[in-house]
């Protein structure tokens, strides 16, 4: 693929990846089924809101170019927490998490990647 070609793939994967976790997160901090939820796994009610309320942030911040890099250094660092929240009861399935990680890293790497260029170019 050409370099045009490439950014248009990255922004979308960026925008993608953004918007669904955006969506999913606030669904995950104002549901009532995860009061439930965290109910009965033994977690303090607060735990939606820290969890939900940091996610909903990081992802708008990773929607944001000039913020992406810290959103998604701020979501890999939430998916992280969010699967040993999982092992730790017991869930092994925890791929979402693994796959929303990785395009996270390809978005991060490609963003450090023209700024980087943008560096060398002005020099």
């Amino acid at each position: 693929m050409n370099r045009r070609a490439d950014q248009l793939a990255i922004t979308g994967l960026r925008w993608t990846l953004g918007l669904v976790v955006l969506l999913e997160s606030i669904h995950f901090t104002f549901s009532p089924s995860t009061v439930h939820h965290l109910e009965k796994a033994g977690l303090p009610a607060w735990v939606r809101f820290a969890l939900g309320g940091s996610e909903i942030v990081a992802a708008l911040l990773f929607l944001i170019p000039a913020a992406s890099y810290m959103g998604g250094f701020l979501l890999l660092v939430i998916f992280a927490v969010a699967v040993a929240l999982h092992l730790l009861r017991g869930e092994f399935d925890v791929g979402g998490l693994v796959v929303y990680a990785m395009a996270a890293i390809v978005c991060m790497t490609q963003r450090a990647g023209e700024t980087a260029a943008a560096s060398r170019e002005q020099e």
